[in-house]
């Protein structure tokens, strides 16, 4: 019995984008955030909305990053529908900031990075180390390779963020540049909510091949539970973008990575539905507890446990 298998005894669960186009036309400045903001022009793509309602397109031609190259078991994302994917990206967009506009561009606590948009991607400020890897930058050529064009200043500091600490953003809070940035977010958040799901898409046959041999055929079981049950592609996709793949064994604090993979790995064997939804939380939160225990105490990690134990229960809920 591993110790995951162990402490699930006493562990007690707690408190739980459309078509693009390639015709161009400029926004409307109907956001009373951005009303204030002279010229806006900068973001030119038909499938930016302000609101997400407003879409007709009842599926999402997903690029289908894995292909059968490989065993015909191995599992996949299926396609999802338009709806599914929509409802995905603003329970993300909630989990990260709670729909919080503001949030969109935002810089946390004992933090030396930034976190923008509704994946809150990181993004660090020139010549610092990228401890958990400089992701916004990813995002922006995603954004660019969609026919949304960025400001000039933008493009250019696009690999750096171009403030250096919190106190900085805060200072340029009411900036032209923070208030042009925040509704490029805003405006593109089906866009956001694609590339979290080619992520995963991209993922999945990572997280098989990096498995441990005798491993392999545990994960390819969890990961096809969790994609026959409503829900569980939710939750797959979410702690992919929340904490990672894992991809690294030996990665981690004391060699004790926290990614999707690991869960995977100490989630036991379920049912389909509701079972496998509440053993992939447990095993999830099972693995987050290791890396508060396992990390530096002067980042007292346990600070974030309440809100992480928040997170992880709204994938008990088979709620899309």
């Amino acid at each position: 019995m591993n110790p995951y298998q162990t402490s699930m005894m006493v562990l007690v669960a707690s408190v739980t984008m459309a078509s693009c186009s390639s015709q161009k036309t400029s926004i409307p400045v109907a956001d009373p955030m951005v009303r204030a903001v002279p010229n806006v022009n900068y973001v030119q793509h038909k499938l930016v909305r302000t609101s997400w309602s407003h879409a007709t397109t009842n599926q999402v031609r997903t690029r289908h990053a894995v292909q059968h190259t490989t065993a015909r078991n191995e599992p996949h994302l299926p396609q999802l529908s338009y709806n599914e994917l929509r409802l995905i990206g603003d329970k993300i967009f909630n989990n990260e900031s709670g729909s919080d506009k503001e949030k969109l561009v935002h810089w946390n606590d004992n933090e030396n990075f930034a976190s923008m948009g509704i994946g809150h991607w990181t993004w660090y400020p020139k010549g610092r180390s990228a401890q958990f890897g400089n992701t916004f930058p990813q995002l922006l050529s995603y954004l660019e390779s969609n026919n949304v064009i960025l400001p000039n200043w933008l493009s250019r500091s696009k690999n750096a963020a171009p403030w250096r600490s919190k106190s900085e953003l805060n200072r340029a809070r009411n900036s032209y540049q923070v208030q042009q940035l925040k509704r490029i977010l805003y405006e593109t958040r089906d866009l956001q909510a694609k590339f979290i799901l080619q992520r995963a898409e991209r993922a999945i046959p990572r997280l098989v091949k990096a498995a441990p041999a005798n491993q392999k055929g545990h994960v390819i079981r969890n990961v096809k539970t969790l994609m026959n049950s409503a829900g569980g592609r939710y939750a797959l996709i979410d702690y992919i973008n929340f904490k990672g793949e894992g991809l690294r064994m030996n990665g981690g604090y004391r060699g004790k990575n926290w990614g999707v993979l690991q869960v995977l790995l100490a989630m036991r064997p379920s049912r389909e539905g509701k079972p496998a939804l509440n053993e992939f939380a447990n095993a999830a939160m099972y693995i987050l507890q290791r890396r508060v225990k396992n990390s530096p105490k002067s980042r007292n990690e346990a600070r974030w446990l309440r809100g992480w134990n928040n997170r992880i229960n709204t994938y008990r809920n088979p709620w899309v």
